[in-house]
């Protein structure tokens, strides 16, 4: 049974679901930062995933992305699936501004996080809701 990982658990609020990929908030006000994670168990690269799941993960990444720039208008995203922390195959993506705390350089141990206030959270996941399509389902925040 899929599980999330528990440091992914630990530094995100859970957004929603696309058809394969759990959606979290990263809490580092610093950054809007997001994650999707395959739910299937077991899996730590992408290629492990099958063709069909492969396709589906860059087409929820993709949509992710152009949601993110049109509604965050960053200067950059940045997306990685790196995992030397935690192994459960996720992807980060980043909005970057030319102006955040780590540019250019990779935000990762940069600086360390700034929780993010409860108006932030839902400030961020609002401006999603206006540009994700009906393929993707909010969780309630509670």
């Amino acid at each position: 049974m899929f599980q999330l990982h528990p440091q992914l658990v630990n530094d995100g609020i859970l957004v929603g679901h696309f058809p394969l990929c759990a959606l979290l908030l990263i809490n580092d006000a610093q950054y809007p930062w997001f994650v999707t994670v395959p739910r299937r168990e077991d899996v730590t690269e992408i290629f492990q995933l099958d063709d069909a799941d492969r396709a589906q993960l860059l087409r929820e990444s993709c949509q992710l992305a152009e949601a993110l720039k049109d509604a965050f208008k960053a200067d950059k995203l940045n997306i990685a699936a790196l995992g030397n922390m935690v192994s459960q195959l996720h992807v980060h993506h980043i909005v970057r501004y030319r102006d955040d705390p780590a540019w250019p350089a990779p935000v990762w141990g940069k600086l360390p996080p700034v929780p993010c206030t409860e108006q932030l959270i839902a400030e961020r996941i609002g401006k999603l809701k206006a540009v994700l399509n009906a393929d993707f389902k909010f969780e309630e925040l509670g």
